[in-house]
């Protein structure tokens, strides 16, 4: 079983976590089902970029983004070049991913843009 190794975030987990994941599921989804809060405004439907982690080890496991998902990484905070919506990333079967979530997001409802 494939593991997500979260990387400490001051708001949604502090300390860290390292989390059996469910292959084929994508990263926004183990991460939730976890309990780890990450925020999610568009409900996982790729309309925004609130979920946004980068992915600092397993990155060359993942399927390519698509265009959609990259044409809204192009307007997310703190944008690296392993950056990926977790909504639409999908855990691979059997490597392991390290992810940051960064420590803020845009959310453009929220905040009345």
């Amino acid at each position: 079983m494939p593991q997500i190794v979260v990387l400490p975030h001051v708001e949604l987990c502090p300390d860290g976590a390292v989390i059996d994941a469910d292959a084929g599921k994508s990263i926004c989804d183990n991460l939730l089902e976890h309990g780890i809060e990450i925020e999610h405004a568009c409900e996982k439907s790729c309309a925004c970029t609130t979920c946004h982690v980068i992915v600092r080890e397993g990155f060359n496991a993942l399927e390519p983004s698509e265009e959609t998902e990259d044409d809204l990484l192009d307007k997310a905070w703190g944008l690296e070049p392993t950056s990926r919506l977790s909504c639409q990333a999908m855990m691979p079967a059997e490597d392991d991913l390290v992810v940051e979530i960064p420590r803020y997001s845009i959310n453009h409802a929220k905040e009345n843009h």
